[in-house]
């Protein structure tokens, strides 16, 4: 179809960009919220208290990162970068929170992550669950 004739919804469903239209607003201002929550935690954590649990406080900051990647991918359309950085949220959740109760003593300090997201309402845990099942409607 020619650029001329495309309608603004057709060109939506096009790029991608309907990710962040409707339901999907609220999704990415989730992710943004917790992208910020977490990257401002973590730097806090690195710079005052990196002698108590390194790893935790590493991993922290990388699922801060995942968080501000998924959000850039959902709020622009980029529809593969975000099942991606959706995915290893997941199962950075699922795993970091199995092992901050397994190993309890290398997560002395709450975590975006830890405790299945304990720290943050659980939302960590909840929240990539939405965004599949988002990107998965949003087609």
């Amino acid at each position: 179809m020619p650029s001329a004739e495309r309608t603004p919804s057709a060109t939506a469903q096009e790029t991608g960009h309907g990710l962040s239209t409707g339901p999907g607003r609220l999704i990415v201002a989730l992710y943004a919220v917790l992208a910020l929550a977490a990257t401002g935690r973590s730097i806090l954590q690195i710079t005052q208290y990196f002698d108590r649990a390194e790893v935790a406080y590493v991993l922290s900051a990388l699922a801060a990162l995942i968080y501000i990647v998924a959000t850039y991918a959902l709020a622009t359309g980029r529809r593969a970068l975000a099942l991606t950085t959706i995915t290893i949220e997941l199962v950075g959740v699922l795993v970091v929170g199995a092992a901050s109760y397994a190993m309890s003593d290398s997560f002395p300090d709450k975590t975006v992550w830890s405790h299945f997201g304990s720290g943050y309402g659980y939302v960590p845990l909840v929240l990539p669950v939405i965004g599949l099942w988002w990107l998965r409607r949003a087609r």
